[in-house]
């Protein structure tokens, strides 16, 4: 492998630099093209704990979509973001709450696993999140695809070997 790396010239090893930025300047355009479809700045998040079993398992990979039109119902399952926090949750809506002179609504959600409502996970003396708060419904899901994302945050050092191997396959690789 090494005397691979070391036949390259620097015209070829400027050919393979292009080639990375090229793949990854393409996923990040589709990336964000599938956003802009589904109206969701996160159309894709995996399930990182055990709240909502059996419905979802850790390691799930969960697809997105946030209609701006179509009210959230109870029953529905949400992914949410409170301020201040850094992770999404992904929990099911137990209550809604519409206020008629408003039109707002304010929402009470609930992991299935868990005993009782999300108002301890809620910032200190909020009660219920409103539609800012939503991230996206999910719309389907693959199981344990997501598993991948959970053992890279989990050891960090996974992480740079693989794409530090990766990188050095795609450098080597002349086709």
């Amino acid at each position: 492998m090494l005397e691979e790396l070391r036949r390259l010239n620097g015209r070829q090893l400027a050919l393979q630099v292009l080639n990375i930025i090229m793949v990854l300047s393409s996923a990040m355009m589709i990336w964000k093209g599938v956003a802009l479809a589904t109206n969701s700045e996160s159309p894709v998040v995996v399930v990182l704990s055990g709240s909502m079993e059996p419905a979802f398992f850790r390691g799930d990979l969960l697809f997105l979509h946030n209609p701006v039109h179509e009210p959230i119902k109870a029953g529905d399952i949400c992914v949410f973001q409170i301020a201040q926090r850094d992770i999404p949750i992904v929990h099911r809506v137990i209550k809604v709450h519409d206020e008629a002179k408003t039109g707002k609504q304010y929402l009470l959600t609930k992991g299935d696993n868990n005993n009782i409502d999300d108002r301890g996970l809620y910032n200190p003396r909020q009660m219920w999140i409103n539609k800012e708060h939503i991230i996206g419904k999910a719309r389907g899901h693959v199981p344990y695809v997501g598993i991948v994302t959970i053992l890279m945050n989990d050891y960090p050092q996974l992480k740079y070997v693989i794409l530090g191997v990766l990188g050095f396959f795609v450098l080597v690789n002349r086709e």
